[in-house]
């Protein structure tokens, strides 16, 4: 294929959701990507796990993507969030006839799921171990020339190479970005007692300690944790051994889940916000971390972008069906709308939080709790938490409701 719908850059998790989603409507899409499959799907190359809200989930369902999944993710029943290990908690447990707040998976299982989807998919000409090394956004349409020496067109450029994406610095898309001066500590460990499919957010003011609930595996129960310090403080507990890491993780958990380890490999990230002006240009649009980068206080990374993928699909398909360009600026222009004020105010409250959390003393503490306890208390205000949690706010397009557009 040389000519398709769109041409996507960028075949992560985001990107192969998108040619997916646009295939099963009818729309074609080649994906150019230069990982290597053989090392991203290797089993020691990513040991972080995600958490799938509910409507996102609905929309892997509508995809097949769920089918492939079945069996490895471990249902989100519940969530709690403390201020350190003082009391005062705020739990949020749906009906039990309800569906649960998400489901947890490793990233590589989802990565497998969703390359296995888009090499199947008849629609998508799916590129690996390529680069674009010309990018043209022309009037008529987009050129994209690969190191392989192919040329490539479509009426429109889609951005999914993440936060660092060369695409949209190209455009010049104006982008507020900072540095939190934290690291996210990433492992998953065994431990003694059942974490019950219960999500736990422990927050410090060196910042959260996230426990999340996996399937078990031959060593027993077992949960990823996210640790998130000051990066001053990383290297040295980085430097620990697994023993010791496990002692201190214990300390901040409380040890309610009682004897810890084995221990997985561990690995580390600093942590950064990034919010572009537009997520889209001249025959551009920009999905995922291309687009906005947030802490990970309230797992809503991933989502956040599978929700650009939802809209921008809709907007896709119905341009296509009243036989628009691909590209027209008010195809982009609604696609900048629909997603402009979710991800501004999921970014802004992400970050409200981590500064919030981030004040120590024992006042700061004190409001703390007397304001989760307070939220806890009042129905509509833990409601609209827990649909934030489920990522069913605003309006959602069809996929996030378990339809094709």
């Amino acid at each position: 294929m040389q000519q398709a719908d769109v041409l996507i850059l960028g075949g992560g998790l985001v990107g192969s959701t998108l040619a997916v989603a646009l295939a099963a409507h009818g729309l074609t899409a080649i994906v150019i990507d230069p990982a290597d499959p053989a090392v991203i799907l290797a089993p020691g190359f990513d040991g972080r796990a995600s958490a799938i809200a509910s409507a996102s989930h609905r929309m892997f369902e509508a995809l097949g993507i769920a089918q492939q999944l079945e069996g490895k993710g471990c249902p989100i029943r519940a969530i709690r969030a403390t201020d350190g290990l003082a009391p005062g908690a705020l739990d949020f447990v749906p009906d039990s006839d309800a569906p649960p707040l998400g489901v947890m998976y490793e990233n590589k299982a989802i990565r497998r799921a969703l390359l296995e989807a888009a090499e199947a998919a008849p629609g998508v000409d799916l590129r690996m171990r390529t680069r674009a090394v010309s990018v043209d956004r022309g009037p008529n349409g987009v050129t994209v020339v690969t190191d392989k020496g192919d040329t490539l067109t479509a009426p429109l450029l889609i951005a999914a190479e993440g936060r660092n994406s060369p695409t949209r610095e190209a455009a010049r898309i104006r982008t507020a970005r900072w540095s939190y001066d934290h690291v996210a500590m990433i492992a998953t460990l065994n431990h003694e007692h059942s974490h019950e499919n219960v999500a736990y957010e422990i927050f410090y003011p060196a910042g959260p300690f996230a426990i999340l609930p996996m399937n078990d595996d031959a060593n027993g129960h077992r949960s990823a944790i996210v640790w998130t310090v000051e990066a001053k403080d990383a290297p040295g507990l980085l430097k620990l051994s697994d023993r010791g890491w496990l002692a201190e993780a214990s300390k901040r958990m409380g040890g309610f889940l009682g004897h810890l380890g084995p221990l997985s490999p561990r690995s580390s990230y600093p942590l950064g916000f990034h919010h572009a002006a537009t997520i889209t240009a001249d025959r551009l649009a920009l999905v995922g971390d291309a687009a906005h980068g947030i802490h990970p206080i309230a797992g809503q990374g991933l989502n956040l972008g599978l929700r650009d993928v939802a809209a921008l699909v809709e907007v896709l398909v119905e341009g296509k069906r009243l036989g628009m360009d691909l590209g027209d600026p008010h195809l982009l222009k609604r696609y900048g709308h629909w997603r402009g004020l979710d991800t501004l105010a999921v970014a802004t409250a992400t970050d409200g939080l981590t500064r919030l959390f981030g004040i120590p003393g024992k006042t700061a503490s004190a409001v703390r709790r007397f304001g989760l306890s307070a939220v806890d208390r009042i129905p509509p205000l833990k409601a609209r938490f827990m649909a934030e949690a489920r990522g069913e706010t605003g309006q959602l397009p069809k996929l996030l409701q378990g339809e094709l557009a």
